[in-house]
């Protein structure tokens, strides 16, 4: 069995440490500027090493990890997650944009969806959103 490498290229490492669903969003990602190396952004072919500092930004969610190990291949979630280790900065902003989501969830919008009865009260009324 050969040595695992050194370095390998940043969308593959951050496909096979399960950051993004696949290669070609991953490297989507790099080109459009979400992600940046040791805070320089970075072309998807940037080869990263142990102790590399990765930041990215998916879905509105931004983390920052310490790369520990590369792999260039996608192996087990229990796996992926030994390739890296999230910073205590990166994981208190993640926990406290997700705790201000279920917030904004929990809000009203407006009521539930009007039944057929509302609907021709509300048409008769003219307050439908229907031009007659």
């Amino acid at each position: 069995m050969a040595d695992p490498p050194e370095e390998v290229r940043l969308d593959r490492w951050l496909w096979a440490a399960r950051l993004v669903k696949t290669r070609p969003l991953a490297a989507e990602a790099v080109r459009g500027g979400h992600v940046e190396v040791n805070g320089r952004r970075v072309l998807p072919g940037r080869r990263v090493k142990a102790g590399d500092r990765v930041e990215l930004t998916v879905h509105d969610v931004r983390r920052e990890v310490v790369v520990r190990r590369v792999a260039e291949r996608r192996g087990p979630a229990s796996v992926a997650a030994g390739l890296y280790e999230e910073t205590p900065e990166s994981v208190a902003a993640r926990e406290q944009a997700a705790a201000q989501r279920r917030v904004a969830a929990d809000l009203p919008r407006g009521g539930p969806r009007p039944t057929k009865r509302d609907r021709r009260r509300l048409d008769a009324s003219g307050g439908g959103r229907r031009g007659r």
